[in-house]
């Protein structure tokens, strides 16, 4: 394997336990970034001529490398990923009684670039860097080997790709991939489009945040604002919910959502179920003006932060949102508040519940402070990997 020097001191973060070294960190004096292939091993070497361990390279990226391994000359092959891939499944099966996990989250899991979403037997892979694409077959090799699947869907399809200089597509790796898949999930059940869907299909990682937002619905009129399929409003209606709103831009997401919601007991129990479709800022308004109320809302919009430079905007965004959702719901009423931006940290949303409270004129109690499922694992040396975070508050009207 050839080597890749390190500029002085720069090894120090990595010693800790980060991943990702980048351009400006590299002596290309010693080790010239252009002389490696996108996706080239190499064994990373600090200043003083110690080992770090190994990493595949890319040249192309601003992330110029990515340790996945703390010892030197070791390659990224079937042994490795098998290893790595064998105990993240031991823990989501430790976990979850049904096989409807995320398999493999990237460095959470020592597996930089690599996210892999389990639906009984069905998988569905990511592969964001150029080492991992290099090492794509022993990937699909190792998981048919772990979890005999009957399909596994590569859905490389993203954004992040382009940073690696890497094309983007979709295809059925091995055997066949249906364009709906079904789960279960806190004992409820749904269906999600899977070739067609947003990212792998699914969004396990507020399986633990849907369970605490159910706990406040009995008897509750529920609004699910952008519910994509309907996840936040389905655990409602098995937590006992009176009526449900789902709230989303895509009409495709709606018509989901509604046969989430009847899967899940809305017509046996006759629960009075609707939906809106429109952007989701603009029909919070609306329904606002209009003077629909509700008793709990959980707001979960996309990342409006997906880079350092737009937080400002971003955070308008957030705020915003937050103070319709405190002026929709009922006094004494209960909000969920969700964001997956990674560069809006949890005091920042926290900071902005208390200032969307204070335009709404309201008060505030937190009752809940969440995070992402325990099969995203967080890598304790690397933040980037803690990147979702939810808050229920308690609102009340008048003076404290």
């Amino acid at each position: 394997m050839k080597k890749l020097f390190l500029k002085k001191g720069e090894d120090k973060r990595l010693r800790v336990g980060h991943l990702w070294i980048f351009s400006n960190e590299v002596d290309t004096a010693k080790s010239p970034i252009k002389d490696f292939a996108p996706g080239e091993c190499a064994t990373v070497i600090s200043a003083q001529g110690t080992p770090v361990g190994s990493a595949y390279v890319n040249p192309a990226s601003l992330i110029s490398a990515r340790l996945y391994s703390s010892r030197p000359d070791t390659p990224l092959d079937a042994d490795l990923l098998r290893s790595r891939l064998a105990r993240a499944m031991e823990l989501r099966n430790s976990l979850f009684a049904v096989p409807c996990y995320r398999l493999a989250f990237a460095e959470g899991d020592y597996l930089p670039g690599l996210v892999v979403d389990r639906y009984h037997g069905t998988l569905v892979a990511q592969i964001s860097t150029a080492g991992m694409e290099t090492a794509q077959d022993d990937i699909l090799s190792v998981l048919n080997d772990l979890c005999t699947p009957s399909g596994i869907l590569l859905r490389n399809d993203m954004g992040s790709r382009d940073l690696e200089n890497l094309p983007r597509y979709t295809r059925t790796a091995t055997g066949s991939v249906p364009a709906e898949i079904t789960l279960e999930e806190n004992g409820v059940l749904f269906t999600a489009p899977l070739t067609e869907g947003q990212k792998t299909g699914w969004f396990y990682d507020q399986r633990t945040n849907r369970a605490d937002f159910a706990r406040f619905c009995k008897d509750k009129r529920v609004l699910d604002a952008f519910c994509y399929v309907g996840s936040f409003g389905c655990n409602a209606l098995r937590g006992g919910a009176a009526a449900v709103t789902f709230l989303d831009a895509s009409q495709t997401a709606l018509d989901f959502a509604l046969r989430n919601a009847g899967a899940n007991g809305a017509s046996e129990r006759s629960v009075p179920v609707d939906t809106v479709h429109g952007d989701a800022l603009e029909t919070l308004q609306q329904l606002k003006d209009s003077g629909r109320r509700f008793d709990v809302i959980c707001v979960d919009p996309p990342a409006f932060i997906k880079r350092k430079k737009a937080y400002h905007e971003g955070l308008a965004a957030y705020q915003r949102v937050n103070r319709l959702a405190m002026e929709l719901v009922e006094d004494g009423g209960v909000v969920m508040s969700c964001s997956c931006s990674q560069h809006l940290p949890a005091e920042d949303l926290h900071r902005t519940l208390l200032y969307a409270a204070s335009k709404a004129g309201v008060h505030v109690q937190t009752l809940i402070q969440g995070h992402q499922g325990p099969d995203h694992p967080v890598h304790p040396a690397m933040p980037e990997t803690h990147y979702l975070k939810s808050f229920c508050v308690r609102v009340f009207r008048g003076r404290s």
